[in-house]
């Protein structure tokens, strides 16, 4: 899998990712002291709307963004962002009212809306290869699972020798390199920076008409569905299942979320072996048969108790919901790029971004309203059935034939609409 990084422009955007997923981390666990420094116990209030305001810059303002900078050169597009990263990152130790955590919060995912789909599209283009790209894939996957148990032990660590506000430095020491390695990283040019131009309405709608004509991209439309559910209940609900549920000690949570994120890494290792014998739509489709199957284990788990066994079955649980959710989410931008041209591919990552953002608006409000209202194992049961709904839409969707469906007129940025 490593032998990918023997590229040197893929190298310096994957340090480069990594870095920045670390200062994001960072980010995450110095937000939630601020919150409380600011709110006290009103913290979960403070959190929930900036992660709502978080989702709805990701589906709103991706796709506008997208169409605004097609065709300028993506280095000062990915440069710009991470900057504005920075330069919001650094605002947030002066922060001394709610409301501002709000409107930093909107304008750094604002950027982030811009720098992710760019720099995905950008990979298939440096990684021609197929199995190069699934490997790059593979190690993204893993990245973003790495991340999720490194910085938070890392953060620990910083908190015994400096402040929270400090944290904030680690952020945009993050962008900072992120831009930085953009900045001395020779990238492609590509072609959609030519042609006539065509209407703001046209660019920012190309990548979910291009969604709604493909099949497979319809079905991956639904997979985002079913992962967004069991996402959401681990993390919005692993806290209540520790604590309140099973009355384990606090740093239990980090073990249950460590299964969890183990789980997805396992999967990611053995993603380029299992999806050159089985194909895209054998492993994915598998995650999403599987996914339901857990999460109502995960209910009868609240709804019977499991006495002292309930403890391990919910690492069982979280490790396999992890595992599944990778099976999903490690292939799907190979979809992406076979559903698209050099041309259009930034509008269709672009509306796979805001597309699969979108999900959670709706999964995390059931994990926690109906959690805190009725019982997790109601919260468990909802998530079952959005998972179940959404399985059976993929698996109508995707066609038996594994072949990719060629681009047509309608996957052109210079066709009218």
């Amino acid at each position: 899998m490593l032998a990918v990084l023997r590229n040197v422009t893929y190298r310096r955007l994957f340090a480069a990712q990594i870095v920045a997923l670390v200062g994001t981390g960072l980010l995450t666990v110095a937000l939630g002291l601020l919150a409380y420094h600011l709110a006290g116990r009103n913290a979960g209030a403070v959190l929930g709307t900036a992660l709502t305001i978080k989702m709805l810059a990701y589906v709103g303002l991706a796709p506008v963004i997208t169409a605004l900078v097609a065709r300028l050169p993506k280095k000062p597009v990915l440069i710009g962002a991470d900057l504005i990263r920075a330069a919001m990152a650094l605002c947030l130790p002066f922060i001394t009212d709610t409301w501002q955590i709000y409107v930093v919060i909107f304008l750094l995912q604002s950027a982030s809306a811009t720098f992710t789909p760019a720099f995905q599209s950008l990979i298939p283009t440096i990684l021609k290869d197929e199995r190069d790209y699934t490997r790059a894939l593979s190690l993204s996957r893993l990245a973003y699972d790495m991340e999720s148990l490194v910085s938070p032990a890392l953060a620990a660590l910083l908190l015994t020798l400096i402040s929270y506000n400090n944290l904030f430095i680690g952020t945009v020491a993050g962008f900072l390199f992120s831009a930085f390695m953009v900045t001395i990283t020779v990238l492609p040019r590509l072609s959609a920076a030519a042609g006539p131009q065509t209407s703001l309405w046209h660019r920012t709608t190309l990548g979910a008409r291009i969604f709604w004509r493909n099949r497979r991209l319809r079905s991956l439309l639904a997979l985002n569905l079913v992962v967004a559910a069991p996402t959401a209940l681990v993390l919005v609900n692993t806290v209540v299942y520790v604590r309140d549920i099973l009355h384990r000690p606090e740093t239990d949570l980090a073990l249950a979320l460590a299964c969890f994120g183990v789980g997805s890494m396992i999967v990611a290792l053995s993603a380029p072996r299992a999806l050159d014998r089985f194909g895209d739509r054998a492993v994915m489709l598998t995650g999403a048969a599987l996914i339901p199957v857990v999460l109502a284990g995960a209910a009868l788990l609240t709804f019977l108790g499991a006495g002292g066994a309930g403890w391990w079955l919910l690492l069982g649980l979280w490790f396999l919901l992890g595992a599944s959710n990778s099976t999903i989410l490690t292939p799907s931008s190979r979809l992406l790029r076979d559903a698209s041209t050099e041309e259009t591919r930034p509008y269709v990552f672009t509306a796979q971004f805001s597309l699969s953002h979108a999900c959670y608006i709706l999964t995390y409000p059931l994990a926690g309203w109906i959690g805190a209202v009725a019982g997790l194992g109601w919260a468990a049961l909802a998530l079952t059935i959005i998972a179940m709904i959404g399985s059976a839409g993929a698996f109508l969707s995707w066609p038996r034939h594994n072949a990719a469906e060629p681009a047509n007129e309608e996957q052109s940025v210079d066709q009218p609409a």
